[in-house]
């Protein structure tokens, strides 16, 4: 029985799997080392959200076709390419339970390969004439770039607060997910307000699915990633902001020593972690999520009532409700 992200995607379960065929033909290289890398990356998907809100804004919008296939695969080429170059960037040699690339065959390939991921996307877009959408995913590109830079600088001495974390979400993850929603309405209409709409609607989306991510690591239950691996990373995420905005001076100066010189010992991790759950700042990021996905739907209930309407609102629930 179909359960979760599988039984939103059944009404465009046909769509994806055209999409998954024509995806893999788009990575087709003579080089035999890329054709090899590009296959372990491919197996190794992950759920699909973007290619789906691509095919449900396209079908919310005026219905899906052969240009719905090309923006998905160009913002889906994008998308892996960013997280190839992540995991560069951040020396992660995991991702999804599995080696990442720069794992099993260096930082210098895994650089190549990102930028040919990236090249290929610029390629079929162009191919196809798809200017708009091409317009879309390289301000989203531009975003991740600046997200990712805004982020290094800041992290450096702590100084995150709300607005800055704000900005770096709509750029690093929010970005992304907008453009999906934007170039799946751009190959079904011109109309610029409906394009605006959906991004706009992706972009609150995005940046709900990123405090979802940053409530886990304070989570008691059992997630898909390891608890307190933000601490570790010494990353600020909403929740810690908050926290530490209440706390008294002497408690914001032990966390932030914690943080800055102590996120390798377990102990001093795991009081971060209390400090946060002891304080208002995961109710504070929960109301902050669910602000967004009401914003989010009020956005979309601009569009006229439809099937694809209420796949778009079984995924942004899915957002928000998911577990890992």
């Amino acid at each position: 029985m179909a359960t979760g992200l599988d039984l939103i995607k059944q009404p465009i379960a046909r769509e994806l799997e055209t999409f998954e065929k024509r995806f893999r033909e788009t990575l087709r290289s003579p080089v035999p080392l890329m054709d090899r890398i590009t296959y372990y990356i491919v197996r190794r998907k992950g759920k699909q959200m973007r290619p789906m809100f691509t095919f449900f804004s396209a079908q919310a919008c005026g219905g899906i076709n052969d240009d719905t296939y090309t923006a998905a695969s160009l913002i889906e080429l994008v998308h892996t390419a960013s997280l190839v170059h992540d995991d560069v960037v951040d020396e992660s040699y995991e991702r999804r339970g599995f080696f990442s690339i720069n794992a099993l065959w260096k930082n210098k390939i895994a650089v190549l390969v990102g930028d040919y991921f990236l090249a290929r996307g610029l390629s079929i877009a162009l191919a196809n004439k798809q200017y708009r959408t091409l317009e879309i995913s390289s301000d989203a590109v531009q975003a991740l770039a600046e997200g990712e830079l805004l982020q290094i600088e800041k992290a450096r001495r702590l100084d995150i607060d709300e607005e800055i974390y704000f900005e770096v979400i709509r750029q690093k993850t929010a970005s992304l997910i907008a453009a999906s929603c934007a170039a799946g309405a751009a190959s079904a209409t011109d109309d610029e307000a409906t394009l605006k709409r959906m991004h706009a609607f992706g972009e609150k989306i995005g940046i709900a699915f990123q405090i979802r991510d940053d409530l886990f690591d304070f989570g008691l239950d059992n997630v898909g990633k390891p608890r307190g691996i933000d601490i570790k990373e010494k990353k600020m995420t909403l929740p810690l902001i908050h926290a530490l905005n209440q706390a008294t001076r002497s408690e914001r100066r032990r966390m932030i020593r914690n943080i800055k010189k102590h996120s390798d010992d377990p102990a001093r991790v795991q009081e971060v972690l209390r400090f946060v759950r002891e304080s208002e700042g995961i109710s504070y990021a929960e109301a902050a999520m669910f602000r967004y996905r009401d914003e989010a739907f009020a956005l979309l209930r601009g569009l006229p009532p439809s099937s694809a309407r209420d796949g778009l609102e079984q995924l942004v629930n899915y957002v928000v409700d998911r577990d890992y």
